[in-house]
């Protein structure tokens, strides 16, 4: 069966090195507890993050993965002096990457958010010139969410073209990690606990409530998202938002839960849960569920079991395995 996987990430040196003071003090311990030496998930080597070769191919001749949609790591984190230029040769790695294998990787932009007039153009030029297929947007940049006012023309720009935004976990404000994941933790799992286990995910979920209740998708009722690990809890909490936050005190044009149907695609990232799959097509319409392995995060050898043990039709399968993302980002 063809696959096309969603979140499948690499790193760019210099981006990583100049982002590297903003990561080091919103996650103190985050080097530590995923170098590969820890032994725990979640922990590639530099070596995997870089490739954009034979490596990566073979991977994903491996574990069954027809495309990956590459996305630069690190942008969120990198200072506005620098982030266009070393974000813009981000991407153009991941540009030539799809060049030299138009038949097995797409893009999705890293943008300068930082630097969000940058940002702007350098969504212009991935998608326009680069034939990039959307954004891809890791948590909050100096501490704001997506709907603070300068990141508007962003939001804008990609309505205008008609690309989605694939809202990916970023670490939370040290604040944040001071009071719910330090206090009375070793620092391993308090670490762990900021991030991959719980903190990064949580993060994203009042991401997206942010940009629904400040009147984001009011303003751009077409602008879709991604949302990758089973849409980040919020499948699970849509009847308690709809009932906490009716539209009588939103003002909104629509309900939470109609938003979430309407603007979001939910993408599994890896977490093979049969379980969690039937609850989201319980809630969520099936042409809307796409796939991601969370490469190299997570490996590809899961995927191919994953749907062969899912009890739909094949027709269904097929949706999600790559139908529904060829439709949404024009493959």
């Amino acid at each position: 069966m063809k696959i096309i996987a969603l979140e499948e990430h690499f790193s760019d040196p210099a981006v990583a090195k100049a982002g590297a003071a903003r990561a080091q003090a919103l996650s103190p311990g985050f080097a530590a507890s995923y170098s590969p030496a820890s032994g725990l998930p979640y922990s590639p080597s530099p070596e995997v993050l870089e490739n954009l070769a034979e490596k990566r191919l073979a991977d994903m001749d491996a574990g069954g993965i027809t495309m990956q949609v590459l996305s630069g790591l690190s942008a969120q984190t990198v200072p506005a002096d620098v982030a266009p230029a070393l974000v813009a040769g981000s991407n153009d790695k991941a540009a030539a990457a799809v060049r030299a294998h138009p038949d097995r990787f797409a893009a999705f932009a890293a943008l300068p958010t930082a630097a969000p007039e940058a940002a702007v153009a350098e969504l212009d030029r991935s998608v326009n010139e680069l034939g990039f297929v959307g954004t891809l947007i890791m948590g909050r940049t100096e501490g704001e969410f997506l709907d603070a006012p300068r990141f508007e023309p962003i939001l804008a720009r990609a309505a205008a073209l008609k690309v989605p935004v694939f809202l990916h976990p970023g670490v939370p404000p040290r604040e944040i990690t001071d009071s719910n994941y330090a206090a009375g933790l070793p620092t391993g799992i308090g670490t762990r606990l900021q991030t991959a286990a719980w903190g990064w995910h949580q993060e994203t979920a009042v991401h997206f409530l942010h940009l629904v209740h400040s009147g984001v998708l009011d303003r751009y009722p077409d602008l879709q998202f991604i949302l990758g690990h089973w849409g980040e809890t919020i499948p699970f909490y849509l009847d308690r938002v709809d009932e906490a936050l009716p539209q009588r005190a939103t003002g909104l044009d629509r309900s939470f839960h109609e938003y979430f149907r309407e603007n979001v695609y939910l993408a599994p990232s890896g977490m093979w849960s049969q379980a969690q799959l039937r609850f989201c097509l319980e809630t969520f319409p099936l042409e809307r569920i796409v796939f991601a392995v969370d490469y190299p995060f997570i490996g590809n050898e899961g995927a191919v079991p994953f749907l062969e043990k899912a009890e739909l039709p094949e027709a269904d399968k097929r949706k999600i395995a790559h139908e529904n993302a060829e439709r949404l980002l024009g493959l």
